[in-house]
C-alpha cells in the first residue's frame, strides 16, 4: 500500500452508504479509507487512533445526519477544536443554504452533495486535503443569493429565523430561542420579507423552501 495515498475517515451512520463511498473513493487508487465511523464519538476516537499510529487522516468525509448523538455539523465543530489540522468535507443529501452555512461556520472546508459524480467526490477530497475550499457552483450560488446576483443574500441569522418560521414559532418563541429581543426579530423579518419579495410569514417559508434556503 502506497504511503502517498490520502487517508480518509468516513463518517456516516449507514453502513451501505459507507460501503458505496469507500468503493468510489478507492477505485482510482490514490485514496485510502483508513477508518469508518457512524457517530461523532466514534469519529473522534478514530482520529485519535489514526493519529496515534501516524496514519492521518488527511480528510474526514462527514455526513450531516448521524442518527444518534451529535449531528455531523456538531461533530465537525468538535473536531475543529480538538484536531484543527484535519480538514472536514461534508457530503450530504441536503444542499440548503442553512446546511451549507452551518457547515462552513462549524469549520468544514468543503460541502458536496451525495449525487455528485465519482470523479467530483474524489477531486473534492483531494482539494480539501490540499487546504482548498470545496463548494460546487450550484451551492455557491445559493449561499451567495442567486447566480446572477439579482437576489440579495440572506444572512445566517435570517436563515435561522426562517427555519424557526417553518417550525411555526411565534416572534416571542423565536426571540427566546435565539437569545435576541422581539424587536430584533421583527427587524429581521422585515429584511427577510424585503429580500424574498413576500408580504407575510407563510409566503416567506414557501419561497425559502423553493429556493433551497431551508429544508422542505
Amino acid at each position: 500500500m502506497s504511503d502517498s495515498r490520502l487517508r480518509i475517515l468516513l463518517v456516516d451512520d449507514h453502513p451501505v452508504v459507507r460501503a458505496g463511498l469507500r468503493a468510489v473513493l478507492e477505485s482510482a487508487g490514490r485514496l485510502q479509507v483508513a477508518a469508518e465511523a457512524s457517530t461523532a464519538a466514534e469519529a473522534h476516537a478514530a482520529v485519535d487512533r489514526l493519529q496515534g499510529r501516524g496514519e492521518g487522516p488527511d480528510v474526514v468525509v462527514m455526513d450531516i445526519e448521524l442518527g444518534q448523538g451529535p449531528s455531523g455539523i456538531e461533530a465537525t465543530e468538535q473536531l475543529g477544536r480538538t484536531h484543527p489540522q484535519v480538514p472536514v468535507l461534508i457530503v450530504s443529501t441536503y444542499g440548503t443554504v442553512s446546511d451549507v452555512q452551518a457547515a462552513v461556520s462549524a469549520g468544514a472546508l468543503g460541502y458536496l452533495l451525495k449525487d455528485a459524480s465519482a470523479q467530483e467526490l474524489r477531486d473534492a477530497v483531494a482539494q480539501a486535503a490540499a487546504g482548498s475550499l470545496v463548494l460546487p457552483a450550484q451551492l455557491a450560488r445559493r449561499v451567495l443569493g442567486g447566480g446572477a446576483g439579482t437576489e440579495p443574500a440572506l444572512s445566517l441569522r435570517e436563515i435561522e429565523i426562517l427555519e424557526e418560521l417553518a417550525l411555526g414559532r411565534t416572534n416571542q418563541q423565536i426571540a427566546a430561542g435565539l437569545f435576541i429581543s422581539q424587536a430584533t426579530v421583527k427587524t429581521h423579518l422585515n429584511h427577510i420579507f424585503g429580500k424574498l419579495g413576500v408580504g407575510n410569514r407563510t409566503e416567506a417559508v414557501t419561497v425559502a423552501r423553493a429556493r433551497h434556503l431551508i429544508r422542505g
